[in-house]
């Protein structure tokens, strides 16, 4: 595993620790940065096939579809979203085959997608905007409408995902579309409560080798907030079916239950699911109140650096609970990177940030500021940075305290972390959007993960993160600005990192530079490149889902 693990220590004979969190003294202040505000900005939706242009060489092994989701559109008439989040999910697709690649996108036609363009207004409030109410209705009604529960929104924005053998795109909300790839239109919109007593899921699964898919979701009733772990089979019975056969397997509950965590994503190891109670809260009266108040939901998100960060562990094949509570000092994080057992241990790989501000970081008028504003606002964000946390599966009462564990029923133990990274990371602004070989090492020990490194507000590099040395390789073309890396593995690979990086590389200096960056995963040379002309929006998450040969 490297070089010596954390400390771990029972909560009760613990001591201080002095953290190095982000190194802020070898962080560079950045000057003089590129406004971004063209890749936030409304695009137009490319229906049919457009050939692009190959420079270099695509692999012709290469074949598939590279699915990429995120906003596309910002406002209707003269009502503006306020965040980042809250654009309308524009769907896109490199169809890769022999070496030639094709482009197409189009807006998910969503309900609310639908509504807000028939009435040419924002009608349904997102996670950083509230729909303000109808001026058409007269006074009475628009009081009476501050009491209603805020309907949730069907803009599934953030990911591709697979369920049972079929792609959807998926936000945090209970409505998920399932996407026909043939021609990038929703073929059913699916909501996870019909199944299973969630109010959403993250839009970050994880999958077993034979398709099983992991994910987590949470529900509010008259036992207050629980945090609930989904199961959802490999296949379907029925052609027709969607998520049918889904189950909980096991419902934790919050510290506070009128305060549970945010989360985006959780970690999976062979035999456990992570989960990562971090000290974003979410104030629940506030947010069940936000139209009364007139305020937006994420206004009852707030960052509370005096609790700690908690790991919860599941056993996956009997929904158990560990009765081992994990602490670490407060933290934030958005992404895991893998998960695996050794040893007797179970090792956990983040992003993770020392401050819990990261949400309101992406106010649009944050991601659209210029010149010295631009400059102060991101030298003042916290970054963040990959960090190895090692938990001990075998703690006993008779462990002793006070002592390195690296050699562990009811307990509490508190971890510090590895960093995974040399000095080298913060020339870079740390890492987000990691990625592995997901199908070979995912809940294994591995050597390499991909990532954005962040020198401005969206990914400005490319970065393959060697942790056999904490070593790192990186792309990077001043002025361009990539997506989340995508591996996909060569069909005769050896090694780990025998295969391809897909990344779509926008620009905001030149109309319609946009195109489709192929790396060699093992050197990180590019390979080729296919122009795109036409302009796109910074986006989210994305996956590549293979044609039969």
């Amino acid at each position: 595993m490297g070089s010596p693990g954390p400390r771990l220590h029972y909560r009760g004979n613990r001591q201080k620790f002095k953290f190095d969190g982000a190194k802020k003294g070898l962080m560079k202040p950045q000057a003089g940065l590129e406004s971004i505000a063209p890749l936030i900005c409304t695009v137009e939706e490319t229906p049919e096939p457009m050939v692009t242009t190959v420079h270099g060489a695509i692999p012709s092994w290469i074949n598939g579809n590279f699915l990429r989701n995120g906003p596309g559109r910002f406002e209707f008439g003269n009502t503006h979203y306020n965040h980042w989040f809250d654009g309308m999910a524009m769907l896109h697709r490199f169809k890769i085959q022999k070496g030639q690649v094709t482009y197409m996108s189009r807006f998910l036609q969503s309900d609310t997608y639908r509504r807000n363009r028939e009435r040419d207004r924002i009608m349904i409030s997102e996670f950083g905007t509230l729909a303000m109410p109808d001026p058409c209705k007269n006074f009475f009604q628009r009081f009476l409408s501050r009491f209603e529960m805020m309907e949730p929104t069907d803009n599934a924005s953030v990911n591709f995902v697979k369920y049972e053998g079929d792609y959807y795109v998926s936000t945090e909300t209970n409505f998920m579309h399932k996407v026909n790839l043939d021609n990038m239109e929703s073929s059913e919109k699916v909501d996870w409560s019909k199944f299973i007593a969630v109010n959403g899921a993250t839009a970050h699964p994880h999958y077993d080798p034979d398709g099983t898919t992991y994910n987590m979701g949470n529900s509010y009733g008259s036992k207050g907030a629980l945090y609930n772990i989904i199961v959802v089979p490999p296949e379907k019975a029925e052609s027709k079916d969607t998520l049918h056969g889904a189950k909980v397997l096991c419902s934790l509950a919050p510290t506070n239950k009128s305060h549970p965590s945010y989360y985006h994503s959780f970690g999976m190891s062979e035999n456990y699911v992570v989960f990562i109670e971090q000290p974003i809260k979410m104030d629940l009266l506030k947010i069940v109140t936000c139209k009364l108040r007139g305020t937006a939901l994420s206004k009852g998100i707030y960052w509370d650096p005096k609790q700690e960060t908690v790991f919860h562990l599941v056993n996956k094949h009997t929904g158990e609970v560990v009765p081992v509570k994990y602490h670490a000092k407060a933290f934030s994080t958005f992404h895991q990177i893998n998960a695996f057992e050794e040893d007797g241990f179970l090792v956990l790989d983040m992003c993770c940030s020392d401050g819990g501000e990261v949400i309101n970081n992406y106010l649009i008028q944050n991601l659209r500021k210029s010149g010295k504003a631009l400059d102060e606002f991101y030298n003042s964000i916290e970054k963040a940075f990959p960090r190895r946390f090692v938990l001990p599966l075998n703690v006993t009462s008779e462990t002793p305290m006070g002592q390195n564990l690296n050699t562990r029923a009811s307990s509490e133990v508190f971890c510090q972390h590895e960093d995974l990274h040399g000095d080298d990371l913060y020339d870079f602004g740390g890492l987000e959007f990691p990625q592995i070989n997901y199908s070979r090492v995912n809940t294994r020990s591995y050597r390499y993960f991909y990532g954005c490194g962040f020198r401005h507000l969206v990914g400005d590099s490319l970065l393959k993160m060697d942790l056999k040395d904490k070593t790192l390789k990186a792309w990077h073309q001043k002025g361009f600005y990539p997506s989340e890396p995508v591996f996909i593995a060569s069909p005769d690979a050896v090694e780990e990192d025998d295969g391809v990086i897909l990344s779509v590389v926008l620009t905001p200096s030149q109309d319609k530079g946009t195109f489709l960056l192929i790396l060699d995963a093992k050197t990180f040379v590019e390979l080729g490149r296919a122009g795109v002309p036409v302009n796109m929006a910074y986006g989210f998450h994305g996956a590549f889902a293979a044609s039969e040969q």
